[in-house]
Formats: structure tokens, C-alpha cells, sequence
């Protein structure tokens, strides 16, 4: 690992095929508490969970060790060459190389949208991996106005000169379901989305991972993945919707509850897909969420965290 410890060490690993891969690691192991395995959506990285991940592993009442990766072809992960590999099954194999390296066996994990679904799916590849779990918006059931939302954004993307530029970009496509955001929040968010390269400022993912999002036919139904989902039901979860969300319906989640009748919920109030887990009371509740799911795995254990 390379880095200041008192943040975060980069921690590089190689994936099942050998493509390299990086996870960022905040806090240290601690011994009786599990980590925090953070998972970004489709073209995010790392970055997005750096104040929630400072805020876990040193402010929350119990510090955890947070580990936040970055998926193939974006942040600091080689791009794959070849582009059928960017999908969720080939990525959660790769979240389990990197668990193995780091020496994690449990964990909770935090999945914002395409990371909900991989950790759908390490429900299937390996239940016992996950010993509670947050969605950030994301369910069984994807609805299509969504996808076609995020369709339209990427293939339509402003090529932004400057960084006030790239904000101002942000703001005006994402604007309407994000007002409680401050300009903070926006800063951030570019911040987070994007590198400097010798070609200016550019966003930190493999340019084909729009084109494969562009070839998605969504006159059909898409797949919905509720046995998944079901397979889940003995494990703690937290799902937070934004309120403004186009992929998430309340009536998914509302039949989320039914099937899974201990989940909490939050709705985000000004927010749409996907809420800045940083933001507001969010980190105290995730953090109260984690803290209470690990004390209650604990038979007979009535004391506090």
C-alpha cells in the first residue's frame, strides 16, 4: 500500500485475469468490527465515498476499516480491453479477489446503484461474505425511464474546458432532481467524476463503458432480480431512495418491504438518483445502522456498541 495512512493507502491488486485493479483502504482492521465494503455506480469510482469513509472509519462511534474500490476501467483500475467484461458478474468476482488479497472474509457492504447490484449478486457467489448491507438506490427492478435518463446524459455529455465549466455541466443536467444540493456538493461531485489530463479535464472512466450503456434496448423488460433479492432476507438492510429518483419506484421498494420485512428505509428529500450518502444525517444513520446490525449478530450481547 502506498499513501498516508492518516487518510487513505491506495491498495492494488491483481483480478482473476490478472488486469490490475485499486481499491482505496481508510482506518485499520479492528478486531470483533466488520469493514465497510464500498461499491460505486456504473461510471463512478472510489472518490465518491471519501467524506463517508473519513466519517466511518474515524468520526462514527464505532471506527471501522473502509475499504471503497474502484471497478475495471475506472479511477485507477486498468481498462479492460476488452468491454464484454464490464459487467456485474465479471465485477463481483473482482471484489471478491480483492476481499481475498485484503484478508476480508465479512463484511458490510455499501452499494450504490450498479454496486447494489453486485452485491445481488455476492449473494449468490458468496452469501457469507455479507453480514449487512446498505443500497443506495437501487432495488431488484431497474426502471427503464431511468437507464434512459443515464442513456441520454453519457451519450449526450458536455466536453467541459474548465472545472467551473464541468460543474456548471453537472448542475444543469442533474439540477432539477438534486435542489438541496449546495455548490459544495457540486464541487465535489466533479471532483469526484473527473481527472486532468494532458487532454483537459475528462471523465475518470473507459469511454466504452458509455458505448455499452448506449446499446441497451430498453423497449425491452429488463430482468429483475428478485429470487436475489429474496436471498437476502436474513441479512440486515438499509435502503435509502431519493426522492427524485428516476430508477428506484416507490412501489419497488414498497414491495421490497414486503419481502424483506426487518429492511429500514430512508428517503432523501431533494435528491434523486443517487443520493451523496455524505450529505445531511445520512453518515450518522448508516453509521447507527452498521453499529446496531453488528450488535444484534452478537447472541445474548445487550450492551452497547
Amino acid at each position: 500500500m502506498t499513501g498516508n495512512p492518516s487518510t487513505f493507502p491506495d491498495f492494488f491488486y491483481a483480478a482473476p485475469d490478472g488486469l490490475g485493479l485499486h481499491a482505496r483502504v481508510y482506518g485499520e482492521a479492528k478486531s470483533g468490527h466488520w469493514p465497510v465494503i464500498c461499491l460505486p455506480g456504473l461510471t463512478r469510482n472510489a472518490r465518491d465515498f471519501h467524506k463517508l469513509a473519513l466519517y466511518l472509519s474515524t468520526r462514527s462511534p464505532v471506527p471501522r476499516q473502509v475499504v471503497a474500490f474502484d471497478y475495471r476501467g475506472r479511477g485507477q483500475s486498468a481498462y479492460d480491453p476488452d468491454v464484454s467484461h464490464y459487467n456485474v458478474g465479471v465485477e463481483a468476482s473482482d471484489i471478491l479477489a480483492g476481499l481475498a488479497a485484503l484478508g476480508i472474509e465479512e463484511a458490510a457492504f455499501i452499494g450504490t446503484s450498479r454496486g447494489g447490484l453486485i452485491i445481488h449478486v455476492l449473494g449468490a457467489l458468496r452469501p457469507a461474505v455479507l453480514k449487512a448491507i446498505v443500497l443506495n438506490d437501487i432495488g431488484p427492478v431497474i426502471e427503464a425511464a431511468g437507464l434512459a435518463h443515464i442513456q441520454s446524459y453519457l451519450e449526450r455529455a458536455p466536453k467541459p474546458k474548465t472545472f467551473t465549466e464541468a460543474v456548471d455541466a453537472q448542475r444543469s443536467v442533474h439540477g432539477k432532481d438534486f435542489p438541496i444540493l449546495t455548490d459544495a456538493d457540486w464541487t465535489r461531485m466533479v471532483e469526484a467524476l473527473c481527472r486532468e489530463t494532458d487532454q483537459g479535464l475528462l471523465p475518470d472512466f473507459d469511454p466504452k463503458l458509455v458505448e455499452m450503456v448506449a446499446n441497451l434496448d430498453l423497449s425491452k423488460p429488463l430482468p429483475a432480480l428478485w429470487p436475489q433479492f429474496e436471498a437476502l432476507a436474513a441479512i440486515p438492510l438499509l435502503a435509502i431512495r431519493g426522492a427524485n429518483s428516476r430508477l428506484l419506484s416507490p412501489e419497488t421498494l414498497e414491495q421490497m418491504r414486503q419481502r424483506h420485512p426487518t429492511m429500514e428505509t430512508i428517503i432523501v428529500e431533494g435528491q434523486g438518483h443517487a443520493p451523496f450518502l455524505e450529505t445531511g444525517s445520512l453518515p450518522d444513520s448508516i453509521g447507527a445502522f452498521l453499529d446496531n446490525a453488528e450488535r444484534q449478530s452478537r447472541p445474548g450481547d445487550t450492551s452497547g456498541p
